[in-house]
């Protein structure tokens, strides 16, 4: 019999990031990645925060060697810091090339990966290396592919 999970108490997840340029970073979210602004507060001393709307959010916990691993897929070198983030597009090259000429710097085309999806590793504002990807197949599909698995199936298992 399958353990019982207790409810989530988590009921969102925010990445807050500083950036010493406030106004490119947000323009480049907001404007040519196309986060929907949720709010927006300031306070003394010139403080600002935009809150983005990215969607469903998860958290994405790799160890070193899937963290090579990635690297390799996408860019073919050991290149990204100790945190990246991912955003799911619909079409990765036309977000890519949108996003270079909001002025991200390309670190790696979108290339095709071994979980089928198109991935494009991109240097973005606020010092954030991020991966833009599309995924290429539905989900029941994703899960047959090699060395995937959910958390139903481990937890199943026990």
């Amino acid at each position: 019999m399958a353990a019982e999970h207790p409810a989530p108490v988590v009921r969102q997840l925010r990445l807050v990031v500083e950036a010493a340029d406030h106004e490119a970073a947000v323009a480049f979210f907001r404007d040519a990645l196309g986060l929907r602004e949720e709010a927006a507060f300031s306070g003394d001393g010139d403080a600002r925060v935009v809150i983005l709307d990215a969607g469903r959010a998860t958290l994405e916990i790799a160890n070193p060697a899937q963290k090579r691993m990635i690297d390799e897929v996408e860019v073919g070198r050991q290149v990204a810091p100790r945190i990246r983030v991912a955003f799911e597009v619909d079409d990765a090259r036309e977000t890519t090339s949108r996003l270079v000429a909001a002025g991200a710097s390309e670190i790696a085309p979108p290339t095709r990966t071994p979980w089928q999806s198109l991935n494009a590793r991109l240097a973005a504002p606020a010092d954030l290396q991020i991966t833009v990807f599309q995924e290429l197949h539905p989900p029941e599909e994703r899960a047959e592919t090699d060395g995937a698995s959910t958390g139903r199936d481990r937890s199943d298992r026990s």
